[in-house]
């Protein structure tokens, strides 16, 4: 296949895909609906024109008739006054519109059949157009009925195109939710440790800080303080000890002297 052939049939086959989602059955239907009463108009219109026609002719018999019946009564005049040349010729022009009146009686005929076949064809056309209204009606209403079910039912489910847009949105929205919520800890996280100032305190917040600070400072020291005063008799008792040992020691070395002298 060529090239040029397959973009043909892929252009082809695009265009029918998106004349299918683009078709609405209801618009169609009212679409062939109004092409059939456009037709039925024609019929219509046709079914008048040979009416007219038909009646045309008739009129031009009764006016040949009318002129016939005359020339008989004028044929009839001049035999009586002995004009039979008279007579002749008004026979002769009668005969001639015997001719014209049968010729209009066979063309008027011939309409006649037209119009009644044509008057037929309308009525069925008329009842078969009828029966399409109603078929048309039937299949709009449970085309829309299933439309508003199908719309219903992607709705409830969420597979519908406008509620997937609301889920993403949704979606979108909660991520940035959760995404602020964390910025906001952190930043209250830098600001308690102090990685951060927080421009918007004032002044007495400072100071405040700066007093809890300091008292943090003097319980740190009655702390230490008070763990001294805890290892100070310890230390007292230790050292009293000490001395002690160190007396009794110079007690025996002194004792030891005096016996050594009394052995002398």
């Amino acid at each position: 296949m060529s090239l040029m052939k397959r973009m043909s049939m892929i252009f082809k086959a695009k265009a029918n895909k998106a004349l299918d989602r683009a078709e609405d059955p209801r618009e169609v239907l009212d679409y062939s609906y109004q092409k059939q009463l456009e037709m039925l108009q024609q019929v219509r219109r046709g079914v008048a024109d040979v009416a007219t026609s038909r009646k045309r002719v008739e009129l031009q018999i009764n006016q040949l008739k009318q002129q016939s019946d005359k020339l008989t009564s004028q044929a009839q005049q001049a035999i009586s006054m002995n004009r039979e040349d008279l007579a002749r010729e008004a026979l002769t022009r009668k005969s001639g519109l015997t001719a014209q009146i049968n010729d209009l009686s066979a063309q008027h005929a011939q309409l006649q059949g037209e119009e009644e076949k044509l008057t037929l064809a309308q009525q069925r056309l008329q009842a078969k157009v009828e029966s399409f209204r109603t078929r048309k009606e039937t299949i709009k209403a449970t085309y829309t009925a299933a439309e508003a079910q199908t719309r219903i039912n992607e709705a409830v489910s969420g597979i519908g195109e406008e509620m997937g847009d609301i889920g993403l949105a949704m979606q979108r929205a909660e991520d940035k939710t959760q995404e602020m919520q964390a910025r906001a800890g952190a930043v209250d996280e830098l600001i308690n440790s102090g990685a951060l100032e927080d421009l918007t305190a004032s002044p007495s917040d400072d100071i405040s800080r700066q007093l809890e600070q300091l008292s943090s400072q003097n319980d740190v020291e009655a702390e230490l303080a008070a763990l001294k005063g805890q290892s100070a008799p310890q230390a007292i008792s230790g050292a009293q000890q000490g001395q002690s040992g160190q007396a009794g020691q110079a007690e025996s070395v002194v004792d030891a002297q005096s016996v050594e002298k009394e052995q002398q």
